[in-house]
């Protein structure tokens, strides 16, 4: 669940008898891959968020009724269930697509070539694998490195912030285990959406709490998902926004840490979630080494301080285990 949402590949040389397209052409081309891939999405994600819509109606778990992986049977029994996606689908897309576009227009400030944002359907239980952007042209520094590094977590968290309070307000208790159930999935709760929580509690002293009681709107589901995503994306090896930042940085403790963290998720995938064992295979099929970027002109002044507002928004949205009782260890037992 997620696509590293920032891929950088080295601008292609020779081939001196290939036709370029034209630039209007190309555009055009990529304009329509993009809103293809877009309506595909909603599809997917609106058929997940009617299973999850139903599920709160009924006051169950999210994930607890027995629809499948892809619920495209399940839809095409229960029709009149769809419309009851959409909310769960606006949300998801909006933080995915909002964080592709943070990316996106930190390229054209630096005058970086990129693709346009790109949302990945998956047959899933959340209908998507996420978004990316790749990039067509050569980083100019390293600064420019960390600007687009960080900008995609950042737009996406200021999409994340409302969804969570919407969320929040939206969800209710009920007399038997929600949010985190052994019925269903059960979900780590991040600092993030704690925080958010305690903010929004202030105001509304009936605000159901953050344990297994609550039975979350697909919209807070979505926010949850959001945040995840933003906190796989911001682990600081390979390719990932997190692995931009700290090149920017430093590309020797980029190289040191791509490797640590390798080692680190196939042992957390052993012990704690399964899923750390996908990335960790993604970390070593991709290349470990980051492209090269000049360092000219040298980080100064304020731009390190971007790089610690994207170390605080990991802090604020990583949990090593998302998603209780799902390690290796679990299942061979």
């Amino acid at each position: 669940m997620g696509q590293p949402s920032l891929e950088i590949r080295a601008p292609q040389t020779g081939a001196p008898n290939r036709r370029v397209p034209s630039a209007s052409a190309s555009q055009f081309e990529q304009a329509g891959i993009a809103a293809s891939l877009l309506i595909l999405s909603l599809l997917t994600t609106v058929s997940a968020g009617a299973v999850l819509m139903y599920n709160f109606r009924r006051s169950v778990p999210p994930f607890s009724t027995d629809a499948g992986f892809f619920p495209v049977g399940w839809i095409i029994r229960h029709p009149d269930q769809v419309a009851g996606g959409w909310s769960f689908s606006l949300t998801l897309l909006a933080i995915l697509t909002t964080h592709e576009i943070g990316h996106y227009y930190a390229c054209r400030r630096h005058r970086v070539r990129s693709s346009l944002p790109w949302v990945l359907p998956a047959p899933t239980l959340i209908g998507t694998f996420g978004a990316f952007i790749r990039l067509r042209s050569r980083v100019p520094s390293r600064t420019a490195l960390l600007d687009i590094g960080v900008a995609g977590p950042l737009a996406g968290m200021l999409a994340a912030i409302p969804a969570l309070v919407a969320g929040l307000l939206l969800s209710r208790t009920v007399a038997h285990t929600g949010f985190q159930s052994p019925a269903g999935i059960s979900v780590t709760i991040p600092l993030g959406l704690s925080l958010v929580h305690g903010l929004v509690r202030l105001f509304d002293p009936a605000l159901p709490p953050l344990d297994a009681w609550l039975n979350p709107h697909p919209v807070l589901v979505a926010a949850w998902i959001g945040l995840f995503i933003t906190s796989v994306n911001l682990i600081p090896a390979g390719q990932l926004d997190g692995g931009h930042i700290l090149y920017a940085i430093s590309p020797r403790l980029h190289r040191w840490s791509t490797h640590a963290i390798t080692f680190l998720l196939f042992f957390a995938g052993t012990m704690l979630w399964i899923g750390w064992l996908v990335w960790g295979c993604f970390l070593l099929l991709s290349s470990l080494r980051h492209p090269p970027v000049p360092d000219d002109p040298p980080i100064a002044g304020g731009p390190p301080y971007l790089a610690l507002a994207g170390f605080v928004l990991f802090l604020l949205t990583f949990t090593p285990q998302p998603f209780a009782g799902g390690s290796l260890m679990n299942y061979l037992h």
